[in-house]
């Protein structure tokens, strides 16, 4: 995978609303963060459009987002939120220019579309926290932005994590996350790719999933799905991140989403890391896709 360069002093960000709509207010905490980090935050009136729940109709975001993947000077966009609406403009996106100039996309949950959309051109990219979360991230998760955004992930890389580790190599449950390539998402928009050329290979992958304000049985339908397609079988592992905000019917499922994951891959032998520290939670911390 193609790393694009990291960002140093007076390095252009631009924000940009893919799928929700923003204010200004919201984006405060974010704009304070980048300039105070030496960085330059890149934005006009355009990030403020209203289109119903949406930043503009579906033209309007994808010319947004357009003006700022071809530009030459910018060296990372922040997608300012989730929500929905991204699947709906990316196949009006052209990146023929931004082959030439690739810069960081960062964000996670309907921003998996544009990770997924990295990973099928082969460039890296950050799954991490958005400008409307700012205000209540963890210092951790801020940081590990920072540090996947400048390099300095890089003097750790080939380390041992610790997690709560399936059939562990080591000790403890450690996880060996050398030569670790990682692709995934948001499990719900990772499941509306399913069957089109934007879901990511992961064969030989560590599969990445998390999820917000689910029905549980919405999260057994879409691992049986990924399970059925074979997306499941032939990991090198799987992370599972926060599954917040879960609800389960009058009468219950039966079964909590982790249980629900472990079901659906006890029968593969491959790692898998329990209670990752990234998703809809405030230390949501970053990594590198690709």
């Amino acid at each position: 995978m193609i790393s694009p360069k990291y960002l140093t002093k007076d390095s252009k960000i631009a924000l940009v609303a893919p799928a929700r709509k923003i204010s200004r207010e919201e984006i405060k905490c974010a704009v304070d963060w980048i300039k105070d980090k030496g960085f330059i935050p890149v934005y006009d009136d355009r990030l403020f459009a209203e289109y119903h729940q949406l930043a503009g109709d579906d033209d309007f975001r994808a010319s947004v987002l357009q003006h700022y993947l071809d530009r030459d000077d910018i060296a990372a966009i922040f997608c300012v939120r989730g929500g929905y609406g991204t699947i709906r403009i990316i196949d009006r996106l052209d990146f023929t220019k931004f082959a030439g100039h690739p810069k960081w996309i960062v964000g996670y949950s309907d921003v998996t579309v544009l990770h997924a959309k990295m990973q099928q051109l082969g460039y890296q990219s950050i799954h991490a926290t958005m400008p409307i979360n700012f205000p209540s991230n963890t210092k951790e998760a801020l940081d590990s932005l920072y540090d996947a955004l400048t390099g300095e992930r890089e003097k750790g890389k080939g380390k041992r994590g610790k997690g709560k580790g399936k059939r562990g190599k080591g000790k403890g449950g450690e996880v060996m996350w050398e030569d670790c390539e990682i692709v995934g998402g948001n499990l719900s928009v990772l499941y509306s790719m399913l069957g089109s050329d934007l879901f990511p290979d992961t064969d030989g992958k560590w599969l990445f999933i998390e999820d917000l304000d689910e029905y549980i049985y919405h999260i057994d339908r879409m691992m049986t799905a990924l399970k059925r397609a074979g997306k499941l079988a032939h990991l090198k592992g799987l992370v599972v991140g926060a599954f917040t905000q879960m609800h389960d019917n009058a009468v219950p499922f039966g079964m909590t989403a982790k249980e629900i994951i472990s079901e659906k891959v006890k029968e593969y032998d491959y790692q898998v890391v329990w209670d990752f520290p990234a998703g809809h939670i405030d230390d949501n911390r970053a990594m590198i896709f690709g």
